[in-house]
C-alpha cells in the first residue's frame, strides 16, 4: 500500500515538473445588465431655477419635506480629475451641483445625460459665502444635511441613497456653453452653470493655501502658508506632490510666511518654533518638504476689469501642465469653457480638461 501512495506521488511530481498548469475557470458570470434610461419626465414638477429660490438666506440651509423633483441635463465629468464628487446639472432655468459622493461618475453619468432627482429629505445648502466687506455670496449645492454642523450640505454618498434619490434617464446631446459677458459674470443665475469666458488675460496673481504638514490641524494659523496676492513663479495649472518638491526646492517660496489673520511666524525658512516649540530643530520648510503633498491653484486673469480664478485640482491629470509662457506674459488671451462657479463673491471657474482652454 505504502509502495503504491509514494508511487502515486512521484507520478503527480513529475507531471507537476513537465506541464504548466493552467487555471480551469469553471465558474460562469451573467452579464451586466444593460442599462435602460428611466422617463420621469410626468414627475417633474419644479425647475432648477425654482428650487434655488427656495433657499432661505445665507446659513439657513433647507431641509426638503416636500416632493419636489428636478430634471437636469449633466455639464460635469470627474474623467480629468478636475470635478472630484460633484454632479453638476443644467435645465434651461439654470445649473446646481448636485453632491454625490463618488469617483469615477463620467463611466455612469455622461456629459449630456437627463438626470431626474427626487429632493425630498436632501438639503439645499450654500458654499463659500463670507460675510464682511472681502466677502461674498457663495453657490448653492443641493446634498444630505451635515450632521456635524460644520457645512451647509454633506454628501449623498451611501449608494442606496443614490439610488433613492439619483435616477438616469436619455443620454442626450451634450449642453452648448453659454457665451457670457462681463456683466453676466456676476449674475448668480448662472452659477453652476456651463459657459464660455472669451478674452481672459493673466491678472500676474496666484492662490494656494499649502499646509506645514496635512497631518496637523489644517485650520491652525501655524500650519497654513498662503501663496497669494501676486505671482509665486508658478508655471503650471496647479501643482502635484513631485511638482510641489520642484517648486519649493527652487527657493521661489522662501518669502512666504506662515500664518493667517494676525497671526503670523514668520517666513517658512525660519525655525518651526509654533509647532516644534522653542528649541526647534527644524525649519517650515523643512517639515513642508518632509510633508509634500499635491495642491489646488488658483491662476487669476481678468475679464476687462472682472477676476475670474480659474481654480484647477493638484490631481488633475493637467496638475503638472505648463501653461504657455506667453499667456503668462500677457501676450495672449485665452477663452475657457467650464463650470461657473462662485466662492466668498467671486467668480471661480472650473475646466472640466484641457480642451477647454483655447488660445
Amino acid at each position: 500500500m505504502r509502495k503504491f501512495f509514494f508511487a502515486s506521488i512521484a507520478a503527480l511530481v513529475a507531471l507537476v515538473s513537465c506541464e504548466e498548469w493552467e487555471p480551469v475557470m469553471t465558474l460562469s458570470y451573467d452579464e451586466p445588465e444593460a442599462f435602460v434610461p428611466v422617463d420621469m419626465d410626468d414627475q417633474v414638477n419644479m425647475s432648477i431655477a425654482e428650487l434655488k429660490a427656495k433657499y432661505p438666506g445665507h446659513g439657513t440651509p433647507l431641509e426638503i419635506t416636500e416632493n419636489w423633483i428636478i430634471k437636469g441635463q449633466v455639464i460635469s465629468s470627474d474623467k480629468s480629475g478636475n470635478v472630484y464628487r460633484e454632479l453638476y446639472i443644467q435645465d434651461a432655468t439654470g445649473g446646481i451641483d448636485v453632491k454625490v459622493g463618488k469617483s469615477s461618475m463620467y463611466n455612469d453619468y455622461k456629459e449630456g445625460q437627463w438626470i431626474y432627482v427626487k429632493c425630498r429629505d436632501l438639503t439645499l445648502g450654500e458654499y463659500g459665502y463670507k460675510s464682511g466687506n472681502y466677502g461674498g455670496d457663495g453657490m448653492l449645492q443641493l446634498g444630505m444635511a451635515d450632521p456635524t454642523g460644520s457645512y451647509e450640505t454633506a454628501y449623498i454618498d451611501v449608494q442606496l441613497l443614490i439610488d433613492r434619490h439619483i435616477f438616469r434617464g436619455k443620454v442626450d446631446t451634450p449642453v452648448t456653453p453659454t457665451v457670457l459677458t462681463e456683466n453676466q459674470v456676476s449674475d448668480s443665475r448662472y452659477d453652476g452653470t456651463l459657459v464660455t469666458l472669451k478674452g481672459l488675460k493673466f491678472a500676474d496673481e496666484q492662490f494656494a493655501l499649502v499646509y506645514v504638514s496635512s497631518a496637523l490641524d489644517t485650520k491652525a494659523a501655524n500650519n497654513r502658508v498662503f501663496l497669494s496676492d501676486k505671482n509665486w513663479g508658478i508655471t503650471t495649472w496647479a501643482f502635484s506632490k513631485n511638482k510641489f518638491l520642484e517648486y519649493i526646492n527652487s527657493g521661489i517660496w522662501d518669502t512666504a510666511t506662515v500664518g493667517s489673520g494676525n497671526e503670523n511666524y514668520g517666513a517658512i525658512t525660519g525655525k518651526a518654533t509654533a509647532i516644534e516649540g522653542k528649541d526647534a530643530v527644524h525649519t517650515y520648510k523643512e517639515l513642508m518638504i518632509a510633508n509634500a503633498a499635491a495642491n489646488s491653484v488658483s491662476q487669476y486673469f481678468k475679464m476687462g476689469s472682472t477676476e475670474i480664478q480659474i481654480r484647477t485640482s493638484g490631481y488633475s491629470r493637467f496638475s503638472d501642465t505648463e501653461i504657455d509662457p506667453a499667456i503668462l506674459s500677457g501676450a495672449k488671451t485665452i477663452d475657457v469653457t467650464g463650470i461657473l462657479t462662485r466662492y466668498q463673491g467671486a467668480a471661480q471657474f472650473t475646466l472640466l480638461d484641457l480642451d477647454g482652454v483655447v488660445y
